[in-house]
């Protein structure tokens, strides 16, 4: 990786890691952290998102407090997010799409989930560019360390096209019974009574469900001109249908935060078919910089709307740095 993705790489992580009082749940994560004060190795239990626990353990008893948790789990999203830009046509576009949600709302919102969707963007990473079922695998069994959630995307190894096809549908025959007992099994109660008994509801989930059902429908549309292989064209266009399954979900399910978190995974989509704009409507094989440019200021109509309109984007505001804060303190 060139000097200065690593540069940007490693600005965007601390800015993720490092950042004080900010994000909706920044009291959930101290008290992850303060119920762990004290306690031995053995308090980590499986069914509770055991790679995280690991990480709010490390931080509680050997330096760094919720701080620490939270520059490791910067550094990962981090990796992930570039290492799938980085197999884009645009990578900096794809980056720059990515900033406005994924970046400023789940990465730091959302601090788990962030991970688990850094990591299982490496999986699809893994699956489509190196056509392996197994690192795929291995990848999302470490996103659902994270978030159990990502146990969902399992089943996405089955979409890659039919290369490997029969080899794949084994595979995750065998695994994802098995991560369904590891990670799944005790915790399946609470997160019924969780999401689907409590009906909980999460405010604008429509419109994060919409904005993944708007470049679905590009995708489907214009998917000829996008610049893909074959196998990698019938992936995206199953991910594009199960982004426009999540409408009709959201309207029958009696959750709509079950299936708002869901979504989440649904936005390397966004960074996809946006990057690829410029490509696919500008002319063929020019800089294109009037689409560029539109794609930009879309997003940057989506982060003003998000700062202003949000409900919860108080809690994002003013963005705090902690060793700023720290050194004046």
């Amino acid at each position: 990786m060139e000097w200065y993705w690593l540069f940007v790489a490693a600005v965007m992580a601390m800015f993720i890691g490092w950042r004080h009082e900010v994000g909706g749940d920044w009291i959930s994560y101290l008290v992850y952290v303060d119920d762990l004060v004290g306690e031995s190795v053995s308090a980590i239990r499986v069914n509770n998102d055991p790679a995280y626990a690991v990480l709010n353990w490390i931080g509680a008893n050997v330096f760094g407090d919720v701080y620490f948790t939270n520059i490791v789990s910067g550094i990962i999203f981090t990796g992930g997010l570039f290492y799938f830009c980085k197999k884009l046509s645009r990578p900096w576009l794809g980056l720059f799409v990515a900033i406005p949600y994924l970046v400023n709302v789940v990465a730091m919102g959302y601090t788990r989930q962030g991970v688990a969707i850094g990591l299982a963007m490496v999986a699809i990473a893994k699956l489509l560019f190196e056509n392996n079922a197994g690192k795929f695998l291995i990848w999302i069994a470490l996103a659902a360390a994270f978030h159990k959630s990502a146990v969902v995307l399992i089943l996405v190894a089955l979409l890659a096209g039919s290369k490997g096809k029969w080899l794949k549908f084994f595979m995750v025959a065998v695994s994802a019974p098995f991560l369904f007992v590891l990670l799944l099994q005790e915790s399946m109660d609470s997160l019924v009574r969780g999401y689907i008994e409590a009906e909980y509801s999460s405010a604008g989930a429509d419109i994060r469900v919409f904005m993944n059902a708007l470049p679905a429908c590009l995708f489907l549309v214009f998917k000829n001109r996008f610049e893909l292989k074959d196998e990698h064209k019938v992936f995206w266009t199953w991910i594009s249908l199960l982004a426009l399954a999540f409408v009709l979900l959201l309207k029958i399910s009696p959750s709509s935060t079950a299936v708002d978190r869901l979504a989440l995974y649904w936005i390397p989509l966004q960074i996809l078919v946006w990057s690829s704009i410029p490509d696919v409507l500008g002319r063929k094989g020019g800089k294109n910089y009037k689409w560029s440019g539109l794609v930009i200021s879309s997003q940057i109509f989506v982060l003003m709307v998000w700062l202003f309109f949000s409900n919860n984007s108080d809690a994002w505001i003013p963005y705090k740095f902690y060793p700023w804060e720290w050194i004046w303190s």
